[in-house]
């Protein structure tokens, strides 16, 4: 049985002997990179206009950088293996103030709902801007990160699996209209060794992928289900599954993981949260779009806190506002802006679309495969 506990220590392919045997042979962009620039923010409009119109949101502004004590930097998991960089700012201040480079708007998100006054039913969305610095730098993970980071206030009679999947129908539907936008503004993009993204998504629980494929570990697994199915929500992310093993790690500060809910033959499962992936036909790849969930109550909050053992974490202001109630119940996501440009504009490389620091191993390889990344 393949290595499970090492396959939860986050993102990337782990080493450049294999990213390039992962690079796809005899590649050759579909657009040159004028006109990638011109499809990647035409797809940019037409997603922040559809989503903000299809979920009831509203564009706002997001912070770039956050106070270290206000708790709301996304630490993106529970284990401490991807830390935010910090540095003290401030000048002439006799207590500089600790500020951090956020890694997403998580938990800011569901702060600003109050902020902006945001009702039942009405939300924000964001251009959101980060900076990873503990990602293995590969195909598809960049030290710096974009996203439509969103989130809409919900009830408490919301907060379950059928709300969570029709929000997920919804974002696939404006993903899927972007795609067809971005074919129609270059026709090149229709190519019979790419095949366009299915109509509609695959709904599992990761309890039902695991049952599928016992021996194999998460990314193995998603490999194998995206082949089967080429677009795939996976509920239940977050939550121990049978063999003792969560599918991936996820903080225990903002979705749900702990909620119980029933599958399709009425088996008990655990989440309201879950991934949009895909099979990526340029790279041969699973290909991770967004995550998403129904985000953590008073009382998940402590139950998923204390499984990961960090309960001091309840003294933070973000924590407290939770557990006061002073901020509203909620579902929010990140979507990858410049993962869903690479796969829709059939990209080989995310540094086709994104302008980022690379190592020179990585870009001797790329070029050798004749991608050419943006600098």
């Amino acid at each position: 049985m393949l290595n499970k506990q090492a396959d939860l220590a986050g993102p990337g392919i782990g080493t450049y002997e294999e990213v390039a045997a992962a690079l796809p042979q005899n590649y050759a962009s579909l657009l040159t990179p004028m006109e990638t620039m011109h499809a990647l923010f035409g797809v940019k409009q037409y997603i922040e206009e559809n989503l903000c119109k299809e979920l009831g949101l509203s564009m706002v502004q997001v912070p770039l950088i956050v106070d270290r004590e206000s708790g709301v930097n996304d630490m993106l998991d529970r284990d401490g293996s991807r830390t935010p960089v910090e540095f003290p700012c401030g000048l002439g201040l006799e207590k500089r103030l600790n500020a951090q480079v956020v890694q997403a708007a998580t938990k800011w998100k569901r702060m600003a709902l109050k902020a902006f006054g945001c009702e039942i039913g009405e939300g924000l969305c964001t251009d959101m801007r980060a900076v990873r610095k503990d990602y293995f730098l590969d195909h598809d993970h960049s030290a710096y990160v974009d996203q439509w980071d969103w989130e809409k206030t919900i009830s408490a009679d919301q907060r379950s699996l059928n709300y969570l999947t029709e929000t997920v129908r919804t974002i696939w539907k404006v993903i899927k209209g972007a795609e067809q936008y971005a074919q129609k503004m270059f026709p090149q993009l229709v190519d019979p060794r790419y095949p366009s993204l299915p109509d509609e998504l695959t709904f599992i629980h990761a309890e039902e992928i695991l049952e599928r494929y016992p021996d194999l570990p998460r990314k193995q697994r998603e490999t194998r289900l995206v082949q089967e199915f080429p677009a795939v929500f996976i509920y239940g992310i977050g939550w121990p599954l049978a063999d003792g093993y969560p599918h991936e790690m996820r903080a225990a500060d903002y979705d749900d993981w702990v909620t119980e809910t029933r599958s399709k033959d009425g088996r008990p499962m655990h989440g309201l949260n879950g991934d949009i992936l895909v099979w990526n036909p340029v790279t041969k790849r699973r290909h991770e779009l967004t995550s998403m969930g129904i985000r953590v109550t008073k009382d998940t909050l402590r139950t998923q806190l204390e499984m990961s053992g960090q309960l001091d974490l309840l003294k933070q202001p973000y924590h407290q506002a939770i557990l006061n109630d002073k901020i509203p119940l909620s579902i929010g996501g990140g979507i990858g802006q410049s993962r869903v440009y690479m796969l829709l504009l059939k990209k080989a490389h995310i540094g086709e679309v994104s302008v980022t620091v690379w190592p020179e191993q990585l870009r001797k390889i790329s070029a050798e495969k004749n991608i050419h990344l943006l600098q």
